[in-house]
């Protein structure tokens, strides 16, 4: 199985949801090849948010050799679900995705957690320390059910 997680920058949330993701998927045994992008082109080849390491590190992952890259339409072909942080993200990769699009694939993120409402996760680039540390807790939630939904299958 393969996951994209998309935010905006790839520098605050979608790495973290990579790093968080891919750390559930290898503790529970599954073969999940997890990576992320943005939909903006503004960090590419970027480290992730120093606020997003930290938090990450913090909780045993490390994302520290993670560099931004923008989400292409290539990747509706490559990945089987693509979880995006919130509405705008959705539109914009509908959006890039083009003739590609396939609407089966991509979901909010925390509709894992609170399915239909699409939720966003909210973007903590502008945010204290804490934003970050909420940003994970919702993250870390919503991949706990999607590792569950793995194993149920």
């Amino acid at each position: 199985m393969r996951v994209l997680m998309v935010c905006l920058g790839n520098i605050c949330r979608s790495p973290l949801a990579e790093g968080i993701l891919r750390q559930q998927a290898e503790k529970a045994g599954l073969d999940i090849v997890v990576d992320s992008a943005g939909t903006a082109g503004y960090h590419i080849g970027e480290p992730p948010h120093v606020l997003s390491r930290k938090v990450a590190r913090m909780n045993g992952i490390d994302i520290d050799t993670h560099k931004g890259r923008q989400f292409r339409k290539e990747d509706m072909d490559h990945y089987d679900r693509i979880y995006v942080m919130d509405s705008e993200n959705y539109n914009d990769v509908r959006r890039a995705a083009g003739n590609k699009w396939d609407p089966a694939k991509v979901d909010l993120l925390l509709n894992e957690l609170y399915p239909g409402e699409n939720r966003g996760v909210p973007d903590p680039w502008y945010g204290e320390e804490d934003a970050y540390h909420a940003v994970f807790d919702m993250i870390d939630k919503a991949s706990r059910n999607i590792i569950h939904k793995v194993q149920q299958k």
